[in-house]
């Protein structure tokens, strides 16, 4: 229950001195300035039980326990100096952030950089409620993930991050906090059992002109179950593999129109974007070329990852009062 308490305290000491604002710009490096030093619960029960030995000592006139207790606090004192010294001149930069399903856990990547000739142990990083450990070896640089929850989807940004040691003891905590200008994209989390796809406005088994039949073997997908039973790779399956559809470069599948508009009104706006979300992944995974329209604009008629990146962004931000290219 102390701990507890201690550690809400600390929470609420560390927001009151260190507000967000502005992202820090990069790289940022750790100077004497944004680096601070308070003792551990270990720390402060320590210097408790030193001030006990030193009252025993006093009342007792214990030599040999003045030296035990000045021999203890002088190993105390000198690694708050190791525990700043761990942490100052580091230098870190925001990485990458791949985008993610609302639900998912978003990885945010920060590069951590020791320009100095010793290593730095006991490291952590802090963000979101997600921690990192780590060490530094001498000149080296390290590519720290912190895996965080996510809820809704949209720009999720990284925010307040907090760069900690206890090194070399535990009885003294240096930290410091940063703001990185790092974001994550978070698509909408896909309907988990959606109706099957709209139909396309071709005959999903035209021919395009020019081109050989079904003798004209393309490559294979994973089945879908609208797939026709003869074109599936039997002996695929026969020998123990996946159950998978033989495309020809001779079928062109019917153009898919994904539209806002045609979505049952009982829905609401996040069950739309949803169904929206699984209809464009079903689509990439058919190899099929398809247009999304939304209240906001309609996305012309495309395939592939780009195309379908571009698409689940503009889900991902719609209603947001953000456009899908910031």
């Amino acid at each position: 229950m102390a701990r507890q308490r201690f550690d809400s305290l600390r929470r609420q000491v560390d927001r009151w001195l260190f507000r967000v604002g502005r992202p820090d710009p990069t790289p940022l490096v750790l100077r004497q300035r944004r680096i601070f030093v308070l003792p551990t619960p270990a720390g402060l029960a320590f210097a408790a039980a030193l001030m006990v030995m030193l009252l025993t000592s006093i009342n007792y006139n214990l030599s040999l326990g003045y030296a035990l207790v000045f021999l203890l606090g002088g190993v105390a004192f000198a690694s708050i100096v190791h525990a700043f010294r761990n942490l100052l001149h580091l230098s870190l930069r925001p990485g990458r952030s791949e985008p993610v399903f609302a639900g998912e856990r978003a990885r945010f990547s920060i590069l951590v950089s020791n320009a100095r000739p010793t290593r730095r142990p006991g490291l952590r990083l802090n963000a979101h409620g997600a921690i990192a450990a780590f060490e530094l070896a001498a000149n080296d640089t390290a590519d720290i993930a912190l895996s965080c929850p996510t809820e809704r989807r949209g720009w999720m940004r990284l925010g307040r991050v907090v760069i900690e040691t206890t090194y070399p003891l535990g009885l003294i905590r240096a930290w410091s906090v940063l703001v990185p200008d790092q974001r994550c994209l978070v698509y909408p989390a896909p309907e988990p059992f959606p109706p099957p796809l709209p139909e396309g406005t071709a005959d999903s088994a035209g021919r395009r002109p020019g081109h050989a039949g079904d003798d004209d073997f393309a490559g294979l997908r994973p089945h879908q179950p609208s797939d026709s039973p003869r074109h599936v790779a039997w002996k695929t399956l026969a020998r123990g593999g996946p159950m998978l559809t033989k495309q020809f470069a001779g079928l062109v599948a019917g153009e898919i129109h994904l539209d806002w508009d045609t979505l049952p009104w009982a829905l609401g706006t996040d069950a739309r974007l949803s169904r929206l979300v699984a209809w464009v992944l079903a689509a990439e995974r058919g190899a099929q070329a398809y247009s999304l329209a939304l209240p906001d604009g309609i996305t012309a008629v495309d395939r592939g990852p780009q195309h379908t990146a571009t698409c689940l962004k503009r889900l991902a931000l719609f209603g947001n009062g953000a456009s899908a290219d910031v």
